[in-house]
């Protein structure tokens, strides 16, 4: 059987949901997906009081929703509730392990407004969406930094430091999308004021340096070491091969947090390799357009289209698939919690390596003619033709073979 195959006939796309169009601006629940497990209400019922968490109280007692999706066809549209206690507007993202690993918020600041200081003792990454800012950053010892944001401007939340938002425009609001490991520091410590008022500094993560966002950083491989990164939009890529299809990538470090991400682009006309991880990795479109595909082992695909500003969530070792159909190159940021990295022995993340030895990524060699077949109806659509022969023959020259 190949690794790689479904029916186009079975094949579901997304601005689609049981046969009604969804909204641009809405999101795909996790139950919509298929083989979820669903089991009767009296099972549920049995295990009620496991499914509520301290996180899950701390996110109602702010007087957030939460979106329980996989899917969010675009975070500038997402509609918000007022934050009193932050002084903005949010919602919270969770996905299908947001509970041990990682969740997802969006917060928005009216103009010429701040938000509330804040400290916690947990880690956050952030990407600014739209607008202009500041933040400020100060440890316990009094020692202050304070840097400029905007579009596309990506950092973290050194652990535990009093962190206040501000939006620099008098016209226009500012909006970001954070990630962080919440939820498995609330459950732990079930105790909110512990996590938010703790007054301790860890003087390795952030000791009052000035030049700390300023943008420096060290390049390890494929590894950036930095606490800040202005542009994300139009950061320079590294050569990534192994990934498919000529296309860039670039891994980030920031504040020295167990919170990683990256950044891949790929060409016009081309798409990635296949390939499932460990769960929690937001997957936030930054240009481009296509689709993406997203299965369980053993189940049909099913069709995400995506835009700039459409985040995607894989759940837990999903396989999925990213396509340009575009008329520009496509770039996305993931966002991830390292904790549920699946490495081999020499530190290679599964998900770089062909499941012919064992990793978790699917060779173009093993995919179905359907998969290129959907592709190129859908570069037909836009007036383009596949740019992946190159590819396909380039792998076939360290192909591993097959067990």
């Amino acid at each position: 059987m190949s690794y790689y195959c479904y029916h186009s006939s079975i094949l579901k796309t997304y601005f689609y949901l049981a046969g009604e169009p969804v909204h641009y601006a809405t999101t795909l629940p996790r139950h919509a997906m298929s083989k979820d497990a669903i089991v009767s209400d009296d099972l549920a019922k049995k295990f009620a009081k496991e499914k509520d968490t301290p996180y899950l109280k701390w996110v109602r007692d702010e007087g957030l929703d939460i979106i329980d999706a996989l899917y969010v066809k675009n975070l500038n549209h997402v509609e918000l509730k007022p934050w009193s206690r932050r002084g903005g507007s949010g919602i919270y993202i969770n996905h299908d392990a947001s509970r041990t690993t990682n969740d997802c918020y969006v917060c928005e600041i009216a103009p010429g407004k701040k938000l509330e200081p804040q400290s916690q003792l947990f880690e956050e990454t952030i990407m600014i969406l739209s607008g202009y800012g500041k933040t400020t950053v100060k440890n316990f010892a009094g020692q202050e930094v304070e840097f400029e944001w905007g579009p596309g401007a990506l950092f973290a939340i050194p652990l535990n430091t009093i962190h206040q938002h501000f939006n620099l425009s008098g016209s226009e609001p500012t909006r970001y999308v954070a990630v962080t490991n919440a939820p498995p520091i609330l459950n732990t410590y079930g105790d909110p004021g512990f996590v938010f008022n703790t007054r301790y500094d860890f003087p390795e993560r952030f000791n009052g340096d000035p030049e700390f966002f300023a943008g420096k950083g060290e390049q390890k491989g494929l590894l950036l070491e930095t606490n800040f990164v202005p542009d994300g939009v139009n950061l320079p890529l590294i050569e990534a091969k192994e990934r498919g299809a000529g296309g860039g990538h670039i891994r980030f470090n920031f504040a020295k947090s167990s919170l990683n991400s990256h950044i891949s682009q790929f060409p016009i006309g081309t798409y990635k390799k296949a390939h499932a991880h460990g769960p929690g990795a937001h997957v936030i479109i930054l240009s481009g357009s296509g689709y993406s595909l997203m299965w369980p082992e053993g189940a049909e695909p099913e069709r995400f289209d995506w835009e700039v500003g459409t985040m995607i969530v894989p759940p837990n070792m999903w396989y999925h698939q990213h396509f340009n159909t575009g008329t520009t190159p496509a770039r996305y940021l993931a966002f991830k919690y390292e904790g549920v990295a699946i490495r081999n022995t020499q530190g290679v993340p599964k998900a770089w390596i062909s499941k012919r030895i064992g990793g978790h990524q699917i060779d173009y060699a093993d995919e179905t003619q359907e998969v290129r077949d959907l592709f190129e109806q859908a570069l037909a659509k836009n007036g383009l033709i596949t740019q992946m022969t190159g590819a396909y023959e380039k792998e076939l020259e360290d192909l591993p073979p097959k067990s």
